[in-house]
C-alpha cells in the first residue's frame, strides 16, 4: 500500500509522537533490511489514529521465546547471547544515539538495575547505531549503569521485528516474552515498573 506523501510530516507534526519514539530510518544501511517495516508502521499509525503498533505486526509476540540473539559489547570485544541470561528476568531496550526518547528511557533503566538487579533483574540495551563513536557519544551524555551491547550484524532487530526506537521487550526466566513496548513516556514508568517486578515475582518451576 502507498501511503500519502505527507503522512510522515504529519505525524513528525505531533509532540506527542515526537516525545514517545522514533521511527527507525529506512536510509540507514544497517537498518535497511527492515525498512519495509517502517512502512507498515506509518501505515498502522495513521490507520489506527495511535502512537503504537499492536502486537499483531510484531515479529516476536507476546508468549513467545525470545530469538536467541548472538550480541557483541559495545566497541567489540566479549560476546554474548540472550540465552545466557536464561534464569534472570530481562528487560531488553534497542536504542540509537539519534532517539531522542532513548535519553529519556536511559535514566529508568538505571533506576530499574539500581533497584532490580539484586532481585534477578538484568537491563539489556541493545545499541544499533552505524557508527560505534555515536553510540560512545551518546553514552557520554547520558551513562548507562546496566549492561551495554551491540549488534554487528544487525540481525537482532529483524529477529524482533524492530520498528521504533526505543523498542522494549520484558523478558521472563524461562526466556519468554511478556510484554512488548515501542516508544518511552516518563509517565509510563511505573506501569513499566510494576510489569517487570510481577514477572520478578512469579513462581518458578523448580
Amino acid at each position: 500500500m502507498k501511503l500519502p506523501d505527507q503522512m510522515p510530516m504529519l505525524l513528525r507534526s505531533s509532540p506527542e509522537t515526537a516525545a514517545t519514539f522514533q521511527i527507525m530510518p529506512s536510509g540507514s544501511r544497517r537498518l535497511s533490511m527492515v525498512g519495509w517495516r517502517v512502512t507498515v508502521l506509518w501505515a498502522c499509525l495513521f490507520i489506527g489514529g495511535v502512537f503504537a503498533a499492536s502486537d499483531a505486526n510484531a515479529e516476536v509476540r507476546s508468549g513467545q521465546s525470545a530469538p536467541n540473539c548472538k550480541l557483541n559489547a559495545l566497541g567489540g570485544g566479549g560476546n554474548a547471547q540472550l540465552a545466557d541470561y536464561r534464569g534472570k528476568v530481562v528487560y531488553l531496550d534497542f536504542w540509537a544515539s539519534w532517539c531522542g526518547p532513548c535519553a529519556q528511557s536511559f535514566p529508568f533503566m538505571n533506576s530499574l538495575h539500581k533497584d532490580l538487579a539484586a532481585k534477578g533483574l538484568e537491563v539489556l540495551a541493545i545499541n544499533l547505531d552505524e557508527q560505534m563513536e555515536d553510540a560512545t557519544g551518546f553514552l557520554a551524555r547520558a551513562p548507562a549503569k546496566f549492561t551495554v551491547l551491540a549488534d554487528a550484524s544487525g540481525q537482532c532487530p529483524q529477529d524482533f521485528g524492530v520498528k521504533a526506537m526505543p523498542s522494549t521487550y520484558l523478558i521472563d526466566r524461562k526466556g519468554v516474552i511478556h510484554e512488548i513496548h515501542l516508544g518511552f513516556k516518563p509517565a509510563e514508568s511505573a506501569q513499566l515498573r510494576r510489569e517487570v517486578e510481577a514477572l520478578l515475582s512469579a513462581p518458578t518451576d523448580k
